[in-house]
């Protein structure tokens, strides 16, 4: 059996540059993006991290352009996106991987169940314990979970605080959402994840094709919801295995990319 050879980077770049021209050229259309790692660099402070000038200079152009939206898709809260978005009342956002919906003015309640909100507080206590007792990690207050930071560690600490961390999960509840992303491992007591968010926004706004970009293994989930035969794109920004067409290098590639396409939005207009 002989391999396809993969494409080389000219061949991917014409290829996305013709997928985004038809995407540009559709009635209406949603923008989807994870923000950390896709439109802003990581930051040892996660509170100070913003989009790349140039990324949001062309998501505000977008925004102004008729029947084209921009939603933020990301697993930070809802009240963290927020502020690291910057995003105006109208802004549409999904935080907590799903969970957390604000479509403009109005918001999604949470409503978790008595069971659920003990669940969360005895999850809480053990992973907190589990930090204190580790240098270099961090504990992540999530609407309904926990997310347990370890950037800092070397990369043998960094698996061996995965693993106490199931263990330790595990003690409280064996129904939990547990999501492994870069240098974080999540629990949550309510499933959801990018691909429902993605699904609700596409309801939202009615759009005819969809593109998502995202860097961390939880965008898969975004990458899977996508119609590619409709004219949806997927792009993953970074190295690793991936569902989505298409791949960037990083985020000045992203940002790039929305500049071409903000300008090509506009001009149909």
């Amino acid at each position: 059996m002989t391999e396809t050879p993969l494409p080389t980077p000219t061949e991917s770049a014409i290829a996305l540059a013709a997928a985004l021209k038809q995407f540009a050229a559709a009635d209406r259309v949603l923008l989807a993006l994870d923000f950390d790692g896709t439109l802003a660099p990581f930051v040892d402070k996660p509170k100070s991290a913003r989009a790349l000038p140039e990324s949001k200079a062309a998501l505000e152009k977008l925004e102004r352009t008729p029947d084209t939206w921009v939603a933020y898709v990301s697993g930070r809260p809802l009240s963290s996106l927020e502020i690291v978005t910057e995003a105006d009342e109208d802004a549409l956002l999904i935080g907590s991987h799903g969970v957390e919906v604000r479509f403009g003015r109005d918001g999604v309640s949470l409503d978790l169940s008595d069971e659920e909100r003990s669940t969360l507080t005895r999850l809480g206590e053990v992973l907190q314990q589990l930090v204190d007792s580790v240098p270099g990690t961090r504990l992540e207050v999530k609407p309904v979970g926990f997310g347990v930071h370890y950037r800092l560690l070397e990369e043998t600490d960094g698996a061996d605080v995965v693993r106490r961390a199931y263990e330790a999960a595990a003690t409280v509840s064996d129904s939990l959402t547990i999501r492994d992303g870069k240098d974080i491992i999540e629990f949550s007591v309510r499933g959801a994840d990018k691909g429902d968010g993605i699904e609700r926004l596409r309801e939202y706004t009615a759009a005819n094709a969809v593109l998502f970009a995202g860097d961390d293994v939880t965008d898969e989930d975004g990458f899977r919801v996508l119609r590619v035969e409709s004219g949806d794109i997927g792009i993953k920004v970074g190295d690793g295995e991936t569902l989505a067409q298409f791949r960037l290098a990083d985020e000045k590639a992203v940002a790039a990319m929305l500049t071409l396409l903000a300008e090509a939005r506009a001009s149909r207009a």
